[in-house]
């Protein structure tokens, strides 16, 4: 990886004003938005799509599987192309391809056929997620992008919302294939906006590190895998998502077997939390993170394992109780937690990576926590389900077993984001320059 002695950094009004660098991140949380409901909208309808084309638990977590393969396999290739090529025209197209097999998965009749849309879907994706990352980065400075970037991070309970209770309301009424054409024609609309309205940003202008070339696949991994931070950082980010989006994805199902809900019924009861507790917990962590005192990296990771280790205890007790009422109550105090990760997560890995290589460090960060959570989450719960389930018909406590077993693995999540505090501060310097 090339690169010149640290310069002094460039002042953000120096290169946008302060609309533009809002417009820009309210844009890139849209986009957010639409990604994490169209992969929602599958979890919300696994009732009536399994009713239908009658699944066990484990074919059931594999429909997840397509999408899950093909986002993690094609987010290192097209990362690639986003460090190297205009990234406002790559992020357009991808939004377009996903939201395109979105609505083409309401068309589908069978197995087989919907496995392939989410094919689809998974590839377009895999384009989103890093290009919004790496834009973002060239409007807001490294001691402001952990507020931006949680920012952006609402687009994941407003999305949830969106897959959870407009789906389930949409499916109830209409039926599960109607969901999927609602939610995949706004995104083809959004491409259209990004391309008319917003420009491609020079890289790395806001960083003291000015690198002439872009790096290498290999010369990113060696470089992040030398910062012993980003590897912690990372890995919590990763089983946090494991831990908290993979109990999501059978909750649906799980609320339906176990309390007698439809899937609007359930869809309904989650989008609130979601939206509500979701919105409220990633507000007030962009709040306490554009504190002056939390310019230093270190009290952001320290507040990511703090926070992931007490939300660890009601994602326990919200799958072994049989009280609904005490069930939501935790969910309302679990729920924020999966949110309140994700931008401070995303800033450090910002942060910890070279301004060239951003978005392959982002696309190996998601690689990381898409494994785990869209493919070896569903298929432990699933798989586990299917193995303490003695009547072989879907059972709630196989279920309930299943997602109690995976619970605890926040700890887990927890122990890594401790970790990255005591390395994080000679790292980020390392990366782009300054703390």
């Amino acid at each position: 990886m090339a690169s010149n002695a640290p310069t002094a950094p460039v002042n953000a009004d120096q290169v946008s004003t302060l609309g533009q660098r809002w417009y820009v991140l309210i844009i890139m949380m849209l986009v957010y938005t639409i990604s994490i409901a169209d992969r929602y909208v599958l979890s919300t309808l696994l009732g009536p799509i399994s009713k239908e084309l009658k699944l066990s638990d484990t074919e059931t977590a594999w429909l997840g599987l397509p999408l899950a393969l093909f986002y993690v396999g094609m987010g290192i290739p097209l990362s690639w192309l986003c460090d190297r090529t205009n990234r406002r025209n790559l992020l357009a197209a991808s939004i377009a391809v996903w939201s395109f097999m979105t609505a083409i998965t309401g068309y589908t009749r069978g197995y087989f056929d919907l496995l392939l849309a989410r094919v689809g879907v998974g590839i377009g994706e895999a384009g989103g997620t890093p290009a919004c990352n790496s834009i973002i980065a060239d409007y807001f400075p490294a001691d402001r992008r952990s507020m931006a970037m949680t920012v952006f991070a609402l687009g994941a309970p407003i999305g949830a919302w969106l897959g959870s209770d407009i789906a389930g309301f949409v499916s109830t009424l209409h039926g599960w294939r109607a969901a999927f054409l609602v939610l995949g024609v706004p995104g083809i609309i959004l491409a259209l906006i990004i391309m008319i309205t917003i420009k491609e940003p020079k890289r790395g202008r806001l960083d003291a590190v000015k690198e002439d070339q872009a790096p290498t696949v290999i010369e990113t991994l060696k470089f992040l895998w030398s910062q012993k931070s980003a590897v912690h950082a990372m890995t919590g980010s990763g089983l946090s998502a494991f831990w908290g989006w993979g109990l999501m994805w059978f909750t649906p199902l799980f609320l339906q077997r176990t309390y007698g809900m439809d899937e609007g019924q359930a869809g309904g009861m989650l989008g609130w939390i979601y939206l509500i507790a979701g919105i409220g917990a990633s507000l007030l962590t962009a709040w306490v993170v554009a504190r002056p005192s939390f310019t230093d990296p270190r009290k952001i990771a320290r507040l990511l394992a703090v926070v992931t280790a007490l939300a660890t205890v009601p994602s326990f007790v919200a799958y072994y109780t049989r009280d609904l009422w005490l069930a939501q109550i935790m969910w309302w105090l679990f729920i924020p937690a999966i949110y309140f990760y994700i931008g401070p997560a995303f800033a450090l890995c910002q942060n910890l990576a070279a301004p060239k290589m951003r978005a392959m460090a982002v696309a190996i960060s998601l690689l990381i926590a898409n494994v785990l959570n869209l493919i070896v989450a569903p298929s432990i719960v699933g798989g586990l389900s299917d193995f303490f389930d003695a009547t072989g018909g879907g059972n709630a406590d196989s279920l309930r077993l299943a997602q109690l077993i995976l619970a605890p693995t926040g700890l887990w999540a927890a122990w890594h984001y401790w970790r990255a505090e005591k390395y994080i501060i000679e790292d980020q310097k390392r990366a782009i320059g300054y703390v």
